[in-house]
């Protein structure tokens, strides 16, 4: 009986980031009526929604997940799968509109994309991959799925099926989860919230046609090869997919990778990868163009990409995110000693193994591993990154600083090493440290409004140094990015009573109180409440709307 409850919550665990996505993006034939008008692409899904109402519901779905701890928002993890993204936008044809890649903590091996150009990668698929060019060929697909309008083709189907179903659904998992402790009756009724929709859903939402998927493999191909990947990737990691789905043919279907059941894997299919990319191998190199795009040059010949486009970090980050997504820091210790009494292990993995003795609080073993491996790679920032956790968490502070003040003049700009050091300085407390950390933080803010890891770091900064207004509305918009909008119009609410509000402050909570309000009266009228408030705070929310009618 255990195990079967354990199954059975598993697969609620497996399915609920597919259902919560999908549910978003079927939210726009329940919530919006057709606004305003797109170029025709070739269907007339093209109408129903604009581009920004696409950027909207994909940060909806992002946020949701978010809701849910299934993201994995690692700073230095999150850059590199944007960069290996944006090497590939840049080359497609929907270069001009916005993309984001983001982690989900789950090991099962699946990706999948959405509304607005967001794209979520399971930790399982990087885990799965031998090398950056697999992780790239399935963020190609995913693109492509995006670039030929599959994905909005599917919010067409969805409405024209009337499947409205995204707010009761979410509501219905959130009072589940919250009916008791991971028993019988709250998995039980997560699954009655779930199934209802999933098995339609996933079948009429993300199981593409074969014309879809032959398409985001052609045009997936041709986006590895234009923007230095390895064409040749995406026949390997199909291949390998392949036999994960004949090991498990006959057996229970649940596991299967979800990958698999979404974007299903033949023979002919692999075939035809290897042939698209032997013709992108084989034709014609043109050096010294300037435009690989070039209209100019005759149909079927390639411009040479001067060097890989691979970014060098891939194995670490494989570890990176092994350590990371362990049940807890203990477990994940104990993963890499397995590891070890296996094989030696490598240094990517000796990486891996230092990033869970950090997590663990265990500086010192942690410290000897990571200076070790900075004398063999000297230019590895990652590596440099960890020392100074390392050296912060032995209480040589100096040292700490000296490295990441470093690293910082070396890469201006880099928020993963901008949030790091605010992290750590945050950690000291204090006043001084908090200004430090404000300091650090302070060129990022611009690009930092849509990134709860940046706002919860800048708010205890701001915090810590004494702008208790600035604080409090970093502290709000983490909210709102993790998916609690209610809370963070509560706290917004509440920063605006404040008497020593200046104009621009009140100007910037006001606007910001304008944009969440028609959110959270949606998500009242549909009788769904953020998952972190209680009874006082939904009698303030109530009274909270109320004045701003």
């Amino acid at each position: 009986m255990i195990m079967q409850s354990h199954r059975r919550i598993s697969r609620v665990r497996r399915h609920l980031p597919t259902a919560i996505a999908i549910g978003l993006t079927l939210a726009v034939g329940a919530t919006r009526a057709q606004q305003g008008h797109l170029p025709d692409m070739g269907s007339s899904a093209a109408r129903i929604i604009t581009p920004a109402e696409q950027r909207e519901y994909g940060a909806m779905t992002l946020a949701q997940l978010r809701r849910f701890d299934y993201t994995l928002d690692d700073p230095l993890l999150g850059d590199w799968l944007q960069g290996v993204g944006n090497r590939l936008v840049a080359s497609s044809d929907a270069n001009s509109m916005p993309f984001t890649f983001f982690l989900l903590r789950e090991r099962e091996i699946n990706a999948f994309a959405t509304l607005g150009g967001y794209v979520a990668v399971n930790s399982g698929l990087v885990l799965t991959a031998e090398r950056e060019d697999e992780v790239a060929a399935v963020l190609a697909h995913e693109v492509s799925h995006v670039s030929q309008s599959h994905v909005l083709r599917a919010v067409e189907r969805a409405q024209r099926d009337q499947l409205p179903i995204l707010l009761a659904m979410l509501g219905a998992i959130v009072v589940a989860q919250k009916a008791g402790g991971g028993g019988n009756s709250a998995s039980n009724a997560t699954m009655a919230a779930v199934a209802g929709a999933q098995g339609l859903l996933v079948q009429r939402q993300l199981d593409y046609s074969r014309s879809n998927e032959s398409e985001a493999d052609r045009v997936g191909i041709r986006l590895l090869a234009r923007a230095g990947y390895d064409p040749n990737a995406m026949a390997g990691f199909f291949e390998r997919m392949e036999t994960a789905m004949r090991a498990n043919r006959g057996g229970d279907r649940e596991q299967t990778p979800d990958y698999l059941l979404t974007h299903p894997v033949t023979g002919t299919r692999i075939a035809e990868a290897k042939a698209r990319a032997a013709q992108m191998s084989s034709a014609p190199v043109v050096t010294n163009i300037a435009s690989r795009d070039n209209p100019l040059l005759p149909p079927g010949m390639r411009v040479q990409v001067s060097q890989r486009a691979a970014s060098g970090i891939f194995d670490f980050a494989k570890e990176r995110m092994r350590a990371l997504t362990a049940a807890t820091p203990a477990l994940a210790v104990q993963e890499y000693e397995r590891m070890a009494t296996r094989h030696p292990l490598n240094d990517a993995q000796r990486y891996g193994q230092a990033v869970a003795r950090l997590a663990a609080g265990q500086y010192a073993p942690a410290g000897t591993i990571l200076g070790q491996l900075l004398q063999k790679h000297p230019d590895n920032w990652w590596l440099a990154v960890g020392m100074a956790e390392a050296d912060n968490g032995l209480g040589h502070r100096a040292e700490a600083d000296s490295r990441l003040n470093a690293l910082i003049q070396r890469m201006p700009g880099n928020r993963a090493i901008a949030i790091a050091y605010a992290q750590i300085l945050n950690q000291r407390g204090g006043r001084a440290a908090g200004q430090h950390a404000v300091e650090v933080l302070r060129p990022l803010t611009a690009d930092g409004g849509d990134d709860p890891v940046f706002q919860s770091a800048y708010g205890r900064a701001a915090e810590q140094a004494g702008d208790t207004i600035r604080a409090g509305e970093a502290y709000a918009q983490a909210a709102y990015l993790n998916g609690n909008p209610q809370r963070a119009l509560l706290q917004l609410h509440t920063l605006k009573r404040r008497p020593d509000l200046d104009y621009y402050a009140r100007t910037r909570i006001d606007a910001r109180i304008t944009a969440i309000t028609p959110e959270v009266l949606e998500m009242r009228k549909q009788g769904i409440r953020d998952m972190d408030t209680g009874p006082n705070d939904d009698k303030n929310l109530r009274q909270t709307l109320d004045s701003l009618r």
